[in-house]
């Protein structure tokens, strides 16, 4: 029986990373068909399907993934709309803009500016916010539960994406705030690189970033959110220690759901990334973890162009966002050099729902009520 004291971080210190990255690579065509054979497959199977001797058979895993996913969830893609709160950090993260060593303007939202987005947002139809910040101690627990409190009265689903907070803060959010869920991904797996990413802050400390989903199972979060980023290191090794955490999390806190995003990297204030990874080989992530995991919702942002997430939404995705602004005060007022990164996908959240319809599936811009959600 798992300790209290127990955490991932005493899970992965059992796998080494060089060695999951030479055993994703030795797979084999015979390992991959058993693979996709398998009845139910885990972490090993994973593992096949992500291989580069899976990707000849990405065509078999997409049909399988989207008639898995329509069996699951139907034919409804959740509609959900990104609000940054302010773009304020301490970090010194190599590929973010708001990174702290960036000249950039910085803007905390008041009460006035977020009924000045409230007041642009009402009209376009969400009800399923994400509320997005940059990691400053300076801006805490009280802060999001102020801004919370502003929006709560005029939608119905809140999530967070924000700096790592204590379980009994998370607990404070969802029990007295109307908190759904919280984002919060990890980056990079590989602790001797990760610090090779984050330069300074307290994003630098690899174990309590990992260690946050623990803390959200242990306050009773609804949900929860993982996801790396893609483009700072080897993605299939990245996407075996995800499905690892992701695995341990669904033993450990059952009664919490979880969702998985998958971000690449985009141009930010400050640099362009080098991105490594293909379109056929983001599909083949995507089906991989539809095909070992028919209950995890699947988020598709705005950092794929347009074309490419037509092609996406079917396959195994549940959760879209659209007309997206990755800028503090961006509904409400012109663009400013303000943004976290670029998005890639511009279409309007109404052009977005007749696509989605247009592609035999329906939008749905509200979820479970909390009440039901408690009731359940």
């Amino acid at each position: 029986m798992t300790s209290p004291s127990h955490t991932f971080s005493d899970v992965i210190a059992e796998h080494d990373w060089d060695q999951v990255r030479e055993q994703i690579r030795a797979v084999t065509p015979a390992e991959v068909e058993r693979a996709l054979a398998h009845p139910r497959p885990g972490l090993r199977e994973f593992a096949a399907l992500i291989s580069p001797a899976a990707l000849p058979y990405v065509g078999e895993m997409a049909a399988m993934s989207q008639a898995r996913t329509r069996q699951r969830f139907g034919n409804t893609i959740q509609m959900y709309l990104p609000v940054y709160l302010h773009n304020e950090c301490q970090n010194v993260c190599t590929y973010c803009g708001f990174s702290m060593g960036n000249k950039m303007q910085r803007t905390v939202l008041d009460e006035a500016d977020l009924d000045a987005e409230i007041a642009v947002i009402k009209p376009m139809g969400f009800q399923h916010l994400l509320l997005v910040s940059g990691e400053t101690t300076t801006l805490g627990v009280d802060y999001f539960a102020r801004c919370m409190d502003r929006f709560r009265p005029h939608f119905s689903q809140l999530s967070i994406e924000v700096q790592p907070l204590e379980r009994d803060e998370y607990a404070r959010l969802s029990n007295e705030h109307g908190l759904h869920a919280v984002m919060v991904y990890q980056e990079n797996y590989h602790q001797e690189r990760y610090r090779q990413w984050h330069k300074a802050g307290k994003k630098r400390n690899f174990h309590y970033r990992l260690q946050t989903p623990d803390r959200l199972g242990q306050a009773g979060v609804h949900k929860v959110g993982l996801g790396f980023l893609i483009g700072l290191d080897d993605w299939r090794t990245e996407a075996w220690f995800t499905r690892l955490h992701l695995d341990y999390l669904e033993r450990r806190y059952w009664r919490t759901k979880y969702s998985l995003s998958f971000p690449r990297l985009r141009p930010f204030a400050g640099g362009r990334p080098e991105v490594d990874m293909s379109d056929a080989e983001f599909v083949q992530l995507i089906c991989a973890h539809r095909l070992v995991d028919g209950e995890v919702e699947l988020s598709l942002s705005t950092r794929e162009r347009a074309a490419f997430r037509d092609v996406l939404l079917p396959l195994g995705f549940t959760t879209i966002s659209a007309g997206s602004a990755t800028d503090p005060g961006g509904y409400s007022r012109p663009k400013q050099a303000l943004e976290q990164f670029e998005i890639s996908d511009e279409r309007s959240p109404a052009v977005m729902a007749e696509v989605i319809r247009s592609l035999g599936l329906e939008p749905v811009w509200k979820d479970w009520d909390r009440a039901l959600e408690r009731r359940a």
